[in-house]
């Protein structure tokens, strides 16, 4: 699976810095009940023994924070240890306040500034699915039963989503729509950077209303 790290994200510090604080407290509060289980096995009233027994007690601590893939730990017969997976811990601080998209294309068929896009683009896949399911195409409930004629319905409705497809990016500047893609594109730094603000149309503000204290000063009068 290749891996692709937007590091043209600095604007997350205080994410990062709260991501290892979390990873912290919850190592700490793993490593608590981890000292338990080490606890039980030492202890001189009814020690804790066997393979197994000590496993499960150990099993439980790790899932309790989800943090036990940081941990290795060691356990016989009569005894248990752990101890912290320093390198697996810097693996993943590294990445603190990155945002990380994972994709199984590799680099040779796909750039990571194109992953990049493709996963922004969901939201139009997610549109899509409403517009077929919503009151634009209604594909369901499908009253057909013969598997010829439901293949059919499908194909229709996704043939009438291909036409409004076409009708927006024809009719885009009508529909303040972004009607030059490719010139927004090239304004950008990096697919992974945040879009500018866009620059409000002429006569889009939205008049404000009047307080009930001035309606008189708002209010037009006719000439004499």
């Amino acid at each position: 699976m290749s891996e692709y790290r937007l590091t043209e994200r600095p604007d997350t510090p205080l994410l990062a810095v709260e991501r290892a604080r979390k990873r912290e407290a919850l190592l700490a509060a793993t490593e608590d009940k981890l000292d338990r289980v080490v606890g039980a096995t030492t202890r001189e009233n009814r020690p804790l023994r066997g393979r197994d027994n000590i496993a499960v007690r150990a099993d439980r601590a790790l899932r309790s924070h989800k943090v036990g893939k940081h941990f290795t730990t060691t356990a016989t017969e009569d005894g248990f240890s752990y101890e912290r997976d320093e390198e697996k811990i810097a693996a993943e601080a590294a990445l603190d306040g990155i945002y990380v998209i994972r994709t199984n294309v590799s680099a040779e068929e796909i750039a990571a500034a194109d992953a990049v896009r493709a996963y922004k683009s969901l939201s139009r896949v997610e549109r899509a699915f409403r517009s077929f399911k919503g009151v634009d195409l209604k594909v369901r409930p499908v009253h057909h039963r013969l598997e010829k004629r439901v293949r059919a319905h499908v194909f229709l409705c996704m043939l009438a989503y291909y036409v409004e497809w076409h009708m927006r990016r024809a009719l885009a500047p009508l529909l303040f729509d972004d009607d030059d893609p490719a010139a927004a594109e090239a304004a950008r730094a990096s697919p992974a950077a945040r879009r500018p603000p866009a620059p409000r149309r002429a006569g889009s503000a939205r008049p404000t209303a009047c307080p009930s204290t001035a309606s008189r000063a708002c209010s037009a009068t006719s000439p004499p």
